[in-house]
C-alpha cells in the first residue's frame, strides 16, 4: 500500500463505537499511548474494522486515518 503521509504508527483497535453516519475507533499504539479516530460509518464497514484488528494509523495534520492491510 502506498500513501502520501509521512507519520504512521502501528496500533491495535481496542474499541469501536458505531453511529448512523459517523463512527469512532480507539486504538492502543505499539509504543505507549492511545489514539482515537473519527471516520464515516461507511468507511468503518468498508474496512470491516473490529476490536483486536491490527491497523496502521496515518497522521496528517489533525487527521488520524486508519488503514487495514
Amino acid at each position: 500500500m502506498k500513501y502520501g503521509v509521512r507519520n504512521s504508527m502501528k496500533a491495535t483497535v481496542t474499541k469501536v463505537k458505531k453511529g448512523d453516519i459517523m463512527s469512532q475507533i480507539s486504538c492502543k499504539l505499539a509504543e505507549p499511548g492511545t489514539m482515537t479516530s473519527i471516520l464515516s460509518t461507511e468507511s468503518l464497514e468498508e474496512l470491516n474494522l473490529k476490536e483486536g484488528d491490527q491497523v496502521v494509523l496515518l497522521v496528517k495534520a489533525i487527521h488520524v486515518i486508519p488503514a487495514k492491510e
